[in-house]
């Protein structure tokens, strides 16, 4: 038996005075996602204004674990304890069972004593599977060639056709930071309200910005110096991620999320990034077609609960008449309407 297996484990509510070994413990671990890292706990505090718990496992002086969490509270969504709200990735991070049981049972105990209606964790393998989980949605991943022209080549040829359309039509693209959030947002916030979705707030990408300065990049795309399409990319590892985006349906026949998406392609082929992750989608919908054309292939996403005050899942209702109805009656709502109720709307979506 070694030392570390003999030790028990502990869990501990981290502060700054650990993030640096918090850190370094997400460094050393192959199945890390970019948002367990610790400074994503400020974005999550001051982007969405809700309170955090990040909770780290050792055995002994080791670092064997840790669990960042986000309390969203919500009348529409329920009381939960998320592990991530808006990014695709978190859950539990730690080495072996005994630290993975101590991290949920600590989580467990802080949404009770919180009064909170479930945990959620969402993970990209099946972690717990003793906790019910829910599948419905899938990572949409690209591995890249070595080499842009490499790329390029290995692309299907409706694929470079529709980018070439992109550049013959005039458009150009800027990749940036903080001075493309007032045209980045432009275009998100309508692009959001015509598809019927309350957008997250302007503070977020604000925040994702000032926070992850090395490696988040907005990409906006122009006609006639106008904005029409967008994106936010993230980058950790040898992945980039693009986790939002959006276009004018208006100016869609111009190919705009080709040349968007075939920049950040090349970009990370010359940063020396081997996956392209276009981020969660639902199996069959339009987002769906959009990236499996590029050739990215789906994985599954395994979102595992905890409940508590409640006996169910929290309910997924997407399909149901209601649900369509409440998205017609949103995208036929004013944009600075939309604009203004939005966030408080998106921002408790666990």
């Amino acid at each position: 038996m070694t030392r570390r297996s003999a030790e028990a484990v502990s869990v501990v509510a981290a502060n700054d005075d650990q993030a640096l070994e918090w850190d370094a413990f997400v460094a050393s671990r192959g199945d890390a996602a970019g948002y367990h890292l610790w400074n994503w706990k400020a974005i999550f505090e001051h982007g969405l204004g809700h309170r955090t718990h990040y909770l780290l496992a050792r055995a002994g002086q080791s670092v064997v674990g840790v669990l960042p969490l986000v309390e969203v509270r919500s009348w529409l969504f329920g009381r939960a304890l998320s592990s991530l709200p808006y990014v695709n990735y978190g859950g539990v991070l730690a080495v072996g069972s005994e630290a993975s049981e101590a991290l949920i049972a600590s989580a467990t105990a802080i949404a009770r004593q919180r009064r909170l209606d479930y945990l959620v964790l969402r993970h990209r393998t099946r972690q717990q599977p003793q906790m019910p989980a829910r599948t419905h949605k899938v990572t949409m991943l690209l591995q890249l060639q070595d080499s842009v022209d490499g790329m390029w080549d290995a692309l299907d040829r409706k694929v470079r056709n529709q980018v070439r359309k992109a550049e013959k039509s005039g458009l150009t693209i800027a990749t940036g930071g903080a001075e493309l959030l007032d045209q980045f947002y432009f275009v998100f916030a309508r692009n959001m309200r015509d598809l019927g979705t309350p957008v997250y707030g302007r503070r977020l990408f604000r925040e994702i910005l000032r926070g992850q300065a090395d490696t988040a990049r907005l990409h906006v795309v122009h006609l006639n110096a106008e904005p029409i399409a967008c994106a936010l990319s993230y980058s950790y590892g040898r992945t980039v991620e693009v986790p939002s985006a959006s276009s004018l349906r208006e100016h869609r026949a111009l190919c705009p999320n080709h040349l968007m998406y075939w920049s950040i392609i090349r970009s990370a082929i010359l940063d020396g990034r081997s996956c392209l992750d276009f981020g969660r989608s639902t199996p069959g919908d339009g987002t769906y077609l959009f990236k499996e054309q590029w050739g990215a292939t789906s994985e599954p996403l395994f979102w595992e609960y905890q409940l508590l005050g409640q006996s169910k899942l929290p309910a997924d209702d997407r399909q149901s008449g209601q649900y369509q109805r409440r998205i017609e009656a949103w995208k036929r709502l004013p944009l600075p309407l939309t604009t203004m109720l939005g966030p408080q709307i998106a921002r408790c979506v666990p």
